[in-house]
């Protein structure tokens, strides 16, 4: 029997009738089920009586603007991706809808290749939220890092390491951007800090750097002559 994949859900709200008609368009097109409302009280009656993977607000919305909705629907649901939409791009109005709880901010007028793009990130985001971590996991951008059974969980990909790729990763995760020096890793890792030890390592780095590719916003910086560093996007 085939396996019927869930569309995510989308609550979306916008009062541009052009603006709303062509995204509305493109997101049902690429498989997204959207419920499109036109102000904020609206979109907030909605909610209450619907199940949504992720919401898209209008900031200047008629009856309830944007941040208004988006604070009632965080007293409801801390954990539901909401990405903001406006026409303003000054910096105060982008810090209060992040201070609310906001994923991102799109401005006007914006291509629907980012916006899709966005969506994808945190429903992906999201999903790996809901099925993890657990107490022996470790957060690391989108992807999981299983540190009992030796696993990173892309969402899509599982990679099963070595253990000493696993204790090497766990030792960089421990102490993210910040600098580890090679001889505290070989000495920890390796039990000693000899030649082929230190070849060793970066070959593992390599390796490490692969698996992590997952997550663009994931990288593992060389610093020369002075050790490695975990570099993590921000939460």
């Amino acid at each position: 029997m085939t396996q019927i994949k869930k569309r995510s859900s989308i609550l979306y709200v916008e009062d541009d009738e052009t603006l709303s008609f062509v995204t509305c368009d493109n997101l049902t097109l690429r498989g997204y089920a959207v419920d499109h409302c036109i102000d904020g009280h609206q979109a907030l009656e909605k909610f209450a009586h619907g199940t949504y993977d992720l919401c898209i607000f209008d900031v200047m919305l008629p009856k309830l603007d944007g941040f208004s909705l988006a604070r009632k629907i965080r007293e409801k649901d801390d954990q539901i991706p909401i990405i903001f939409l406006t026409a303003k791009s000054s910096k105060d109005d982008k810090i209060e809808g992040l201070t609310l709880g906001a994923d991102d901010y799109i401005t006007k007028p914006y291509s629907m290749e980012e916006l899709i793009l966005k969506i994808e990130i945190f429903l992906k985001r999201s999903r790996i939220f809901q099925t993890g971590p657990t107490a022996d996991s470790m957060l690391l951008g989108t992807l999981i890092f299983d540190t009992r059974n030796q696993e990173l969980n892309s969402g899509e990909e599982h990679f099963k390491m070595t253990h000493k790729e696993a204790e090497l990763l766990q030792m960089l995760a421990a102490s993210p951007n910040t600098v580890i020096k090679r001889e505290e890793i070989l000495l920890k890792v390796w039990g000693n800090d000899h030649f082929f030890s230190s070849r060793s390592l970066d070959v593992f780095i390599s390796r490490l750097r692969k698996m992590l590719s997952h997550d663009p916003g994931i990288k593992i910086e060389n610093i020369h002559n002075v050790g490695y560093k975990l570099i993590l996007p921000k939460p």
